[in-house]
C-alpha cells in the first residue's frame, strides 16, 4: 500500500495505537474513542436538522403595541400659541 498525502497506513496505525496505549492507558483511549464517536453522531444529527430558523416566542405578560398606535401626550385645551 502507498501512503496517500502522508497519512499512516497498515502497520503504522498499529504503532500509533500502541504508543497511545502506553501514554494514556486503555480506559483513557477508550474514552477518547467514545467522545469522538459521540461528536460525529451529533454532527450528523445537526446536518440532518431543518435549516429554518424558529420564530421567537412572545414573552408572557408583555404588552406589545401595534404599529400605527402612537401614544401622544395629552394637550392642554384652550392654550394655543
Amino acid at each position: 500500500m502507498t501512503a496517500l498525502l502522508g497519512l499512516p497506513v497498515g502497520y503504522e496505525w498499529v504503532i500509533l495505537l500502541v504508543v497511545a496505549l502506553l501514554l494514556f492507558g486503555g480506559s483513557r483511549v477508550a474514552g477518547m474513542g467514545k467522545g469522538a464517536g459521540r461528536a460525529i453522531r451529533e454532527f450528523k444529527e445537526e446536518i440532518k436538522a431543518p435549516s429554518g430558523i424558529e420564530p421567537a416566542k412572545p414573552v408572557e405578560g408583555a404588552v406589545a403595541s401595534e404599529p400605527g398606535q402612537a401614544h401622544a401626550a395629552p394637550h392642554a385645551s384652550g392654550t394655543e400659541m
